[in-house]
């Protein structure tokens, strides 16, 4: 039981995160679309680089690229949220049971693995270059976020135990 309690707990701790995340960049959009902005912008990247072609200088590219990147958070706050509901609705249930409540906040993990290691990681820090920004980066950020989801969604798939109750 103590297992289960701590899957559900790692899952809502994610949630939590991302209503945070969704909720300042919703609140407060322009700090981070100029996050975006800069970072599609490549201006703050090694002068002498050869990858400026990359760059993008359209503000319409950086707005519809942060909308979809909220969207895809607030997907992934809903996914994680219902996950977690369906957790606690079987955590006294039997094992196969509880494993199949885990679907959605999978489905979370994996968007957010999407967001930040396709989105950050691979666009953002490789095809931008990001990592060569000490302005506008934000690789430390998402590896941590990865690096919880990572062992999260570990956690998930050890087997789970039968509860026995005892009779009395």
């Amino acid at each position: 039981m103590v297992f289960r309690i701590i899957k559900i707990l790692m899952l809502s701790a994610i949630a939590i995160l991302c209503l945070l995340i969704v909720l300042g960049n919703t609140t407060d959009y322009y700090t981070n679309y100029h996050f975006i902005e800069h970072v599609m912008k490549m201006d703050t990247i090694f002068p002498d680089s050869k990858i400026h072609y990359r760059a993008i200088q359209e503000p319409l590219i950086f707005h519809l690229g942060y909308i979809l990147l909220i969207a895809l958070e607030a997907l992934m706050a809903f996914s994680c949220i219902k996950g977690s509901m369906n957790m606690i609705r079987h955590v006294k249930k039997s094992a196969n049971a509880f494993h199949q409540s885990k679907k959605w906040g999978v489905v979370g993990m994996g968007i957010g693995i999407l967001i930040w290691f396709l989105g950050f990681e691979v666009i953002g820090g490789e095809w931008f270059a990001m990592w060569q920004s000490n302005t506008w980066n934000g690789l430390g950020s998402a590896e941590r976020i990865l690096s919880f989801l990572a062992i999260t969604l570990i956690l998930f798939y050890l087997k789970e135990e039968e509860l026995f109750i005892a009779e009395k």
